[in-house]
C-alpha cells in the first residue's frame, strides 16, 4: 500500500470482509467474533493501518478532549495545577484544550462556546467568572477546582485546616503579631476558609493579629507593586516585633520575602513567613518557603476520577440521569522550610 492512507475500503477488499464488519471491528468490537477479530486486527498490521482518530470523532461525536478554564498563569498555583492536570493523560488517555479567561464573563462565555464547537467531553473550570448555575446550564459534564460549586463536582482543600496548620505554627514561633496577606475573598469561594481560620486561630489564642486583604493587580507587576506596599506598611508598623506573615499562596510568599530580602540584605529573624500550595516557588525560591501543600497532584487526579465518572455515564446506553454534585476535599499538609524556626 505504501505511504497510502489505508481505508475502510482497503482493509475490506483485503479481508473479503463487508465494510460494514469494518466499522463494527472498530466502533463496536465485541459484536465480532474472537476470530474475526483477530483477522482484521492482522490486516491493519500487514497494511500498515494507523488510526485516523479525526474520523473516529466524526464517527461516534466522541473527540476525547476535555476543556479546562483558568484565570492566569502568573500565579504559580494555576500552572502547576494545569501541569498536573496534563500529567493525567498517561492514565486517561483525554486530551486538553485551555482557555486563560481574565476578561469578564462575555469572553468566558465565548471560550466555552469555543470548546463546545470542539466537542468536548467534559470541562475543568478554575476560574471564579461564571456561577456554577451558569455553568451546569451548559449540561456538560463539570468539576470545579477551588470554587464556588453549590450546582457541579468540585474539588478543593481543606482550606480551613491548612490555614489553622499556618497560624499555629507561627504561634508556636512565639511571632509577636501576626498578619495574613490575601485579596478580599467572598465568603462563598473555598479559599475564605484561610482567612476565616487565621482570625478564629488568633482569637482562640489570644494572639494579636492584622488581616491585610488588599492586594490587586491583573498581572505579576501589578500584585508586586501592591505588595511592595504592603510590606512597606508592616515593615514600618511594627519594627520592634517578630512579624508571622501568613501569605494566602506561594506567588505573595515569593513576593514578600524578596522585598524582606532586598531591604536587609538576608531574612531577619524579625519575620517569619508561611505560604500555601507547595507550588514550586516555594521550593525554588532564594530561601525555602515553609507553605502549606495542597498536594495539587491529588486534586488534579481527583478532578480528573470526577469528570471520567461523569463522562463515561453519558457513554451508557442508558445513562442515569444527572448526577448529583460531588464534593471531595483534600487534607492539606505542612511543610517547614526556612522561612520558619
Amino acid at each position: 500500500m505504501g505511504k497510502k492512507q489505508v481505508t475502510f475500503a482497503d482493509i475490506a477488499k483485503y479481508t473479503h470482509f463487508s465494510k460494514t464488519t469494518i466499522s463494527r471491528y472498530f466502533n463496536h468490537p465485541d459484536s465480532l467474533t474472537l476470530e474475526n477479530q483477530e483477522k482484521i486486527s492482522r490486516a491493519l498490521d500487514e497494511l500498515g493501518y494507523k488510526k485516523n482518530k479525526l474520523a473516529k470523532v466524526l464517527a461516534n461525536g466522541k473527540s476525547e478532549f476535555v476543556g479546562i478554564i483558568v484565570p492566569n498563569l502568573y500565579l504559580h498555583y494555576y500552572s502547576e495545577m494545569l501541569t498536573q492536570l496534563l500529567a493525567t493523560y498517561t492514565d486517561y488517555h483525554y486530551k486538553f484544550l485551555i482557555f486563560m479567561s481574565d476578561k469578564g464573563a462575555a469572553e468566558e462565555e465565548n471560550y466555552i462556546d469555543e470548546l463546545l464547537a470542539y466537542q468536548i467531553e467534559g470541562l475543568i473550570v478554575l476560574s471564579h467568572t461564571l456561577s456554577s448555575e451558569k455553568l451546569a446550564s451548559y449540561h456538560i459534564p463539570i468539576v470545579a477546582i477551588e470554587r464556588e460549586s453549590m450546582h457541579i463536582s468540585s474539588v478543593a482543600s481543606d482550606n480551613y485546616m491548612g490555614a489553622l496548620q499556618a497560624t499555629s505554627l507561627l504561634i508556636r514561633d512565639k511571632c509577636d503579631i501576626l498578619i495574613h496577606v490575601n485579596v478580599d475573598v467572598p465568603k462563598y469561594v473555598p479559599a475564605y476558609d484561610r482567612i476565616r481560620a487565621f482570625e478564629d486561630t488568633c482569637t482562640e489564642h489570644n494572639i494579636p493579629y492584622e488581616l491585610s486583604l488588599n492586594v490587586s493587580g491583573d498581572s505579576y507587576n501589578d500584585l508586586f507593586s501592591q505588595m511592595k506596599v504592603i510590606f512597606n506598611n508592616i515593615d514600618e508598623k511594627y519594627p520592634d516585633k517578630k512579624k508571622g506573615v501568613f501569605l494566602a499562596n506561594d506567588t505573595y510568599a515569593n513576593m514578600f520575602l524578596n522585598l524582606v530580602i532586598q531591604k536587609y540584605g538576608c531574612f531577619p529573624d524579625s519575620y517569619e513567613i508561611v505560604g500555601f500550595d507547595n507550588s514550586p516557588i516555594a521550593n525554588e525560591a532564594i530561601i525555602p518557603i515553609t507553605t502549606i501543600g495542597q498536594q495539587i497532584d491529588v486534586i488534579a487526579r481527583t478532578a480528573m476520577d470526577l469528570l471520567v465518572k461523569q463522562m463515561d455515564n453519558r457513554k451508557q446506553r442508558k445513562p442515569e440521569p444527572d448526577l448529583a454534585p460531588t464534593h471531595k476535599k483534600i487534607a492539606p499538609v505542612l511543610i517547614r522550610r526556612e522561612t520558619t524556626s
